[in-house]
């Protein structure tokens, strides 16, 4: 079937500004559902009388425009209140994921300079001496009065969110309020967020940059649909949830959207489903599989890229007929810039490396005025039109802020590698440096490298990103130690107290000595390839000790992780799995023991000996079922 949809919302007044987001949010009728948390629903009107006494609460304690308020806060109603609050205060939120280890919550805290830090009350809160208060105390009954949120100037700072560093440490990106604004009216523009009263699912971290683009729907009046954690990481539970909830938009990776094909695929009900994937590359081979559903009416597919400093998504490209994966064209209030390595600009076809510019660009890295400076370039642009780039590759839009050739007009440098194709849409190449995707997230290889170094005894690291690691794309760390070969769980452990879990390298292999080249500098090229072949597993239940149960699991365990031995006591995480391999090992255990695992379980019980104990209690509950 064809999809039908509704004419787009138009929000630009006629002089091309852009409505602040509160003043939109406070349209919203009072009536309709504004957030679905679990058992919890928010109204617009209950929402907004909330976010009203958590602002009045901060402007009593002094905090107001430019101030930061860290929101140390798992997905919920509650985190949904506070970062609305923060804003109506006139305040900055900056998001700290409850997950991260607690020395790397501390140091987005102090790195970020937060003027309070608002958590659970549970224990979850950074260390260090800026205050912390509960979030149920900046909730707390008090006097009702009309929403009146304090007015901002249009680059008032709106949040910090931290991305991976070279430099070894996270660096905290500022993005003011006319940005994030001007990001929801693009995405209207561009036909992405077009239905009236929509269901959002709300399914990044609030640590990423992806989350903006899903908690600003809310300003138009749709509907915020938390997806909680056990939820996420199961395909199966997953698509129920879309299903239950009637989503109508789902912003998704590529990882996890491909799983999740097979659920949803059958159906699309009455209106199909909006996907939002982004964060890595589209396989040509999942870019066919969408366009087909496309057709059939099942999905409607954006392909959305953006960097964080460009306040989220800068270029959208709709899945369809295509036969080859592209990132589309630039949005509306962005322009682009496609260079060779001497800054001059490319033509048609030509590869160069992407520029951004335009009123979204974010103010720069929080306290770092050097790094700014190094990513944030004078915009080279003329504005004559007369160089050799053309309208494909240099987009120009009335939108306010400094235009192309302005005094004082910057431009973001990506790092990323494009090649432009017909009409202005660009193909995605790769980056020109040591930053890489990984199911989503963007990691910065020398800030794990830096992790890996300061384990004590390793003298020397390298991390590359493998492209089959256990059958997907993988972190593998080549480490070379003073003394005796660090071994690999201790590795593991300090990782795991400093990065989070996604930064953590599937493989680890220890050298002697690195390959150099002629100039004395690593040969990453010569590393040898990580031994992640699927080993024969043990045969018999006197092999290892393995019972006949753990046998049947360690055969599947073979299959997803290519470990050389698997004993009762390994752990399925710490032999390098993730939650992708998770998502393979349930698939398998499917198909191949007849039991319907749920992911979680494997999160629960990590270890072969408890996850084959876990899998024979459920053999025996369905077979007691079937009697």
């Amino acid at each position: 079937m064809t999809a039908v949809l509704p004419e787009r919302s138009r929000t630009r007044a006629a002089t091309g500004s852009v409505p602040d987001l509160l003043e939109r949010l406070a349209q919203a009728p009072a009536g309709r559902t504004a957030v679905v948390a679990g058992g919890e629903e928010l109204t617009f009107g209950a929402l907004r009388a909330r976010a009203m006494r958590f602002a009045d609460r901060l402007t009593a304690r002094g905090i107001g425009p430019e101030s930061v308020v860290a929101l140390c806060l798992p997905r919920g109603a509650d985190l949904v209140v506070a970062l609305i609050g923060t804003l109506t205060a006139g305040a900055a939120y900056l998001p700290v994921d409850p997950k991260l280890p607690a020395e790397r919550r501390s140091y987005l805290v102090e790195d970020a300079r937060a003027d309070l830090v608002v958590t659970t009350g549970e224990g979850d809160g950074p260390a260090g001496g800026v205050p912390h208060l509960p979030v149920a105390e900046l909730s707390a009954p008090a006097p009702e009065r009309p929403y009146a949120p304090v007015g901002v100037g249009a680059d008032t700072l709106a949040y910090v969110i931290y991305t991976s560093g070279s430099t070894g440490r996270p660096k905290g990106v500022e993005i003011g309020r006319a940005a994030v604004s001007a990001l929801l009216a693009e995405l209207e523009e561009a036909d992405i967020a077009v239905t009236d009263g929509g269901r959002v699912g709300w399914n990044a971290s609030p640590s990423f940059d992806a989350s903006v683009q899903q908690w600003v729907r809310l300003c138009r009046g749709d509907t915020l649909v938390m997806i909680d954690e056990e939820t996420r990481a199961d395909p199966a539970l997953l698509a129920r949830f879309v299903d239950e909830q009637a989503l109508t938009d789902l912003d998704i990776t590529p990882s996890h959207a491909d799983p999740l094909l097979d659920l949803i695929s059958a159906d699309g009900g009455p209106r199909p489903l909006t996907l939002l994937v982004g964060g890595e590359a589209v396989s040509p081979a999942l870019w066919r599989r969408l366009g087909a559903l496309g057709a059939r009416g099942v999905l409607r597919t954006v392909n959305l890229y953006g960097p964080t400093e460009c306040t989220v998504d800068a270029t959208a490209g709709w899945i369809g007929a295509d036969a080859e994966p592209h990132i589309g064209r630039v949005l509306p209030g962005l322009r682009m810039r496609v260079l060779d390595a001497a800054l001059n600009p490319v033509p048609e076809g030509g590869s160069g490396e992407l520029y951004l510019a335009g009123p979204r660009v974010a103010r720069g890295y929080r306290g770092r005025p050097a790094l700014t400076a190094e990513r944030f370039v004078p915009d080279r642009a003329t504005g004559s039109g007369d160089d050799a780039v053309g309208t494909a590759v240099w987009t120009a839009v009335g939108d306010g802020g400094a235009a192309h050739g302005d005094p004082g007009a910057r431009m973001y440098r990506t790092g990323d590698l494009v090649r432009v194709l017909p009409g202005g849409r660009l193909a995605y190449l790769g980056r020109a440096d040591g930053q890489i995707k990984l199911r989503g997230h963007r990691i910065e290889l020398r800030e794990v490298e830096a992790a890996v170094t300061a384990t004590p005894g390793v003298a020397e690291a390298v991390v590359v990103l493998h492209p089959e690691v256990h059958g997907a794309p993988g972190l593998v760390a080549y480490h070379r130690s003073t003394g005796p070969a660090v071994a690999e769980g201790d590795l593991r452990a300090h990782l795991g107290s400093v990065l989070p879990a996604y930064m953590v390298p599937a493989v680890f292999v220890a050298l002697d000595q690195f390959p150099t080249t002629v100039n004395g500098k690593v040969d990453r090229a010569a590393l040898p390839a990580p031994v992640t072949a699927a080993p024969v597993p043990p045969t018999g239940p006197a092999d290892d000790g393995l019972s006949a149960s753990q046998q049947l699991i360690a055969k599947v365990w073979a299959t997803v992780l290519g470990a050389p031995r698997i004993g009762p006591d390994d752990n399925f995480f710490k032999l390098g799995g993730h939650s992708l391999l998770a998502i393979k090992l349930v698939s398998r255990v499917r198909a191949e023991l007849g039991v319907a695992l749920p992911v979680k379980a494997v999160y629960a019980n990590p270890r072969l000996r408890d996850l084959a104990a876990h899998i024979d209690t459920l053999v025996a509950a369905t077979a007691g079922q079937d009697r």
